[in-house]
């Protein structure tokens, strides 16, 4: 109580804002198989996405062609949205991502409704996750496709 306060003074200054902080959503869409998992689990029902189904010829002449969904739109109403980060903890294939970005304030609330073309601005902006804990026991996929490379290698020594 016997010092000043300081003022940061926000457009000049920014904030120092912690490590892994949520700001806004970011999309990354090459992971994105349109499961809709994100849309159903939203509280606030504040995703929206379309997509269509494309058929890819097989290669073999006896095969099946193959269906699968093209992403057509993904936008987020942020005007709606709570934050809560559901849809990004029950994404199967990691397509969405807390950014810290913050400054996306807009004069309209209509423009809030930000599409995919500005979430995938804001994935380049995400940090990348924490180092591993070094101590910790290697990953059980990790250490089955290391011992099957390990034999392929040694396979391949025999065969020289």
């Amino acid at each position: 109580m016997t010092r000043r306060t300081v003022t940061a003074q926000y457009p000049d200054t920014q904030p120092l804002l912690p490590p892994r902080s949520r700001g806004v959503i970011g999309l990354l869409e090459e992971n994105c198989t349109v499961c809709m998992l994100c849309a159903r689990e939203c509280p606030d029902w504040c995703i929206y996405i379309d997509s269509h189904k494309e058929t890819l010829p097989a290669a073999d002449p006896n095969a099946r062609a193959r269906t699968r969904n093209v992403l057509d739109r993904f936008a987020i109403d942020f005007s709606l949205c709570m934050y809560c980060g559901i849809c990004i903890e029950v994404c199967p294939f990691d397509a969405l991502f807390w950014s810290p970005e913050f400054e996306y304030a807009e004069t309209d609330i209509l423009e809030l409704t930000h599409e995919r073309e500005k979430l995938r601005e804001w994935m380049w902006t995400v940090p990348a996750p924490p180092a591993l804990d070094p101590a910790a026991e290697e990953p059980k996929e990790i250490a089955a496709a290391r011992k099957a490379a390990e034999k392929l290698a040694a396979a391949a020594g025999d065969a020289s």
